[in-house]
C-alpha cells in the first residue's frame, strides 16, 4: 500500500511539473494571427477536389442501391435497428418490413 501511494505522489509531482502552467507574460511560443492566415490561392491550390469523369459514378451519387435503401429504412426505424443488432439485417428487416 505504501509503494502504490509513493508511486502515486510521484506520479503526481511529474504531472504537475510537465503541466504546470506557463509565464502568462511569455508569449513567445504563441503565434501571431497574421501568421496563420495564408492566400486565398494558395490555400485553393492545396485542397483540390478530385474531379469525376464517369457517368456511372454521378449515376451513384444520385440513386442508391435497392439493398441500401432497405438498411437505411431498417436504420430509421428503431425497433428494426436494434433488432438486426441482435440477429442480422436480414431477418429483422423480414420480421418488421416482409421479404425483401
Amino acid at each position: 500500500m505504501r509503494r502504490l501511494l509513493a508511486s502515486l505522489m510521484v506520479t503526481l509531482a511529474l504531472a504537475a511539473l510537465c503541466c504546470g502552467e506557463k509565464d502568462p507574460k511569455d508569449t513567445s511560443e504563441t503565434p501571431s494571427a497574421d501568421s496563420i492566415k495564408i492566400k486565398k490561392e494558395v490555400a485553393n491550390a492545396f485542397v483540390k477536389r478530385q474531379k469525376r469523369f464517369s457517368v456511372y459514378e454521378r449515376y451513384l451519387e444520385y440513386y442508391k442501391s435497392p439493398m441500401e435503401q432497405m438498411h437505411e429504412r431498417c436504420e430509421n426505424y428503431p425497433p428494426c435497428d436494434s433488432l438486426s443488432d441482435q440477429i442480422g439485417f436480414s431477418m429483422a428487416y423480414n420480421h418488421f418490413f416482409g421479404r425483401y
